[in-house]
């Protein structure tokens, strides 16, 4: 059996042994091993190494070397579970040998997918205008069990939720004037969709949010709509243009006495 003959440091990595052994063929380098290894085997010259005990060794190195790199990856921000194992698969490390490194990094605390969900709930609803439908699909993307993420995202405060989604629909609101009030409120319900809120807290945001213009307002919103597909249908003949531009207005949400205004106006001016 080889017997150890020299134990030295590696110069590039101060916690990493060099082991060289000798087999009767003289001495030669056998393998590298991480600090932790070294002791928990009792590595020492003269010690004599069979083939059991060497292939425990490097796989034990191997989940260390696993373990420090989950944790280099970690020391950047806190990661789910999932994204652990994930990356660990992209640097072809063995599914044994992660299983360990995991178990050993939720034995030292590095990993806690409850303690993850919360703080990623959280870290969305102060710095995003995301929903909670959104953000359950982002945790579901991260590999969070769906017992989980339901648990996390339902110690969201319905008011809370609420209060955000009312802003986002003023701000829409503000922004989007020119809409008649019949189209202002479909782009608002899309709109809190797509970020990701539920039905009851659009509806709920929709009645607190100023979406009913007053008729003058509408009919200065219906103006503006309207200059711009006069423009575009002037050059039609009469019986044309007049169908034209009350569909395309009629579409745009605006009601259809509104359309007769309008058109009445045009004509008027002409």
């Amino acid at each position: 059996m080889p017997v150890i003959t020299k134990i030295s440091v590696q110069k590039h990595n101060k916690e990493r042994y060099s082991i060289f052994t000798d087999s009767g063929r003289g001495e030669e380098y056998a393998f590298s091993v991480d600090e932790d290894v070294l002791i928990k085997h009792n590595l020492k010259k003269g010690m004599e190494l069979d083939d059991f005990s060497v292939t425990e060794m490097l796989f034990q190195d191997d989940i260390r070397k696993a373990y420090n790199t989950a944790i280099n990856y970690l020391a950047h921000r806190m990661r789910s579970e999932a994204e652990v194992r994930d990356y660990l698969l992209k640097k072809e490390i063995a599914d044994p040998v992660i299983k360990e490194a995991i178990h050993k990094l939720y034995e030292y605390k590095f990993l806690n997918d409850e303690e993850f969900a919360n703080a990623f709930v959280r870290t969305q609803l102060n710095t995003t205008d995301k929903g909670a439908e959104v953000i359950k699909m982002e945790l579901k993307n991260k590999g969070i069990s769906p017992d989980l993420i339901s648990k996390v995202v339902e110690e969201v405060s319905f008011d809370e939720q609420l209060e955000k989604a009312i802003k986002l629909s003023d701000k829409y609101a503000q922004k989007n004037k020119k809409d008649s009030s019949k189209i202002l409120k479909q782009k608002i319900e899309q709109m809190l969709q797509r970020k990701g809120y539920s039905f009851a807290i659009i509806r709920a945001a929709l009645d607190e949010t100023k979406v009913e213009k007053e008729e003058d307002d509408e009919m200065d919103a219906l103006r503006i709509q309207g200059e711009k597909l006069h423009n575009k249908y002037s050059k039609l003949p009469e019986r044309e243009y007049r169908q034209k531009l009350k569909m395309a207005l009629y579409r745009k949400g605006f009601p259809m006495e509104m359309i007769d205004e309008f058109i009445t106006e045009k004509e008027n001016e002409e």
